[in-house]
């Protein structure tokens, strides 16, 4: 016999418990792509209270769909070492390139940074953020069908002693400060440079570069950085994507030990 009541009371009392066990973090990263995940694993291993809130109903960012829709991306040697370490394939394709499954990549490393501790919230969307003295120390947060659809429903509150911007090409969050606090950024007009055009060679290692504190408390992670920092984009190859989830995870641990 199987009773709705039980079912429904399961749900909503494990959902909130999760939420209630969220509402003060050691970061809360917004936006679940490759960099988003990754940072998320490595800070969850760290034993950092974290969690990741995403706007959409899946997780993985643009890396689901490979280049154009041939669910396939490409690593170069730097990021095959951070494969290996969350047990996924990546196959030789020619010497510095290495080819690996889009859909085994978004799945292993989803699932070995829950393993690791890390708390996922999607259909949620970060709306604002919370500045105290000039620091960044919490996001806001709603539904994102509340968000869609115009609704006027007041926000929530998640405290948290750093937050990563690792929305990708939009950088919403950074947008969100710059517009509503009218801020310096720790870029060179104080202001968000604005994405650049495909470059792959260069956009990979400023990927990294870029990955950094662009105000007190927040930091940028992924094509977020480039797009903050005002550099390139690079496509279907990830190698910068994953390590720049993983530097900006070192970074913040640095901070917190």
């Amino acid at each position: 016999m199987i009773d709705e009541r039980i079912v429904t009371k399961a749900i909503v009392e494990s959902y909130t418990k999760k939420l209630l066990s969220s509402l003060e973090l050691d970061v809360a990263i917004c936006g679940a792509g490759p960099a988003g995940i990754v940072a998320g694993y490595y800070l969850a291993k760290a034993g950092l209270k974290v969690a990741l809130f995403e706007r959409k109903l899946s997780i993985g960012g643009g890396m689901w769909g490979g280049g154009m829709m041939f669910n396939e991306i490409v690593v170069q040697e730097e990021a095959k070492a951070l494969l290996d370490e969350l047990d996924i394939n990546a196959r030789l394709y020619t010497e510095g390139y290495y080819v690996a499954d889009a859909i085994e990549c978004v799945s292993g490393i989803s699932i070995k940074a829950i393993k690791a501790g890390l708390k996922i919230f999607n259909l949620v969307s970060v709306e604002d953020l919370i500045v105290r003295e000039n620091k960044v120390t919490g996001i806001v947060i709603n539904w994102t069908a509340v968000e869609m659809a115009s609704l006027h429903v007041d926000p929530l509150t998640i405290a948290s002693r750093f937050v990563v911007d690792s929305t990708g090409h939009p950088v919403e969050v950074v947008k969100v400060l710059e517009r509503k606090m009218n801020v310096k950024l720790f870029t060179p007009s104080g202001k968000i440079e604005g994405e650049k055009s495909m470059w792959a060679n260069v956009a990979e290692t400023t990927t990294l570069e870029n990955t950094k504190e662009v105000f007190p408390g927040l930091y940028v992670a992924g094509m977020s950085a480039n797009a903050t920092f005002g550099s390139y984009r690079m496509g279907p190859i990830f190698g910068g994507m994953l390590l720049s989830g993983k530097k900006v995870a070192d970074l913040i641990i640095k901070r917190c030990t």
